[in-house]
């Protein structure tokens, strides 16, 4: 079975300074975050705040759930943290 993202919902974590959100495989809920630098690099007009860094996680949105599956692929892990790199 391959990893889903039925759920729309990220929230921000400012201590880290990542968006996460989190995909479904089966019966099991996988965690994603995304950090800022991640963010700007596929919105570089973004600014660094909470709701411009939403605004990029979302118009991305298809991009880092490619990036997500590509990185959950790759073996389980309970939180998987997407870099700049992962872009």
């Amino acid at each position: 079975m391959t990893i889903a993202f039925p759920n729309a919902a990220r929230s921000f974590d400012a201590a880290k300074r990542t968006i996460r959100f989190w995909g479904h495989e089966s019966q099991f809920e996988f965690t994603f975050d995304v950090d800022a630098d991640a963010l700007r690099r596929l919105s570089p007009q973004s600014a660094d705040d909470e709701t411009s860094l939403l605004r990029a996680f979302d118009a991305n949105r298809p991009r880092i759930e490619a990036a997500a599956r590509l990185a959950h692929s790759r073996g389980r892990q309970t939180i998987y943290h997407l870099s700049a790199a992962a872009f």
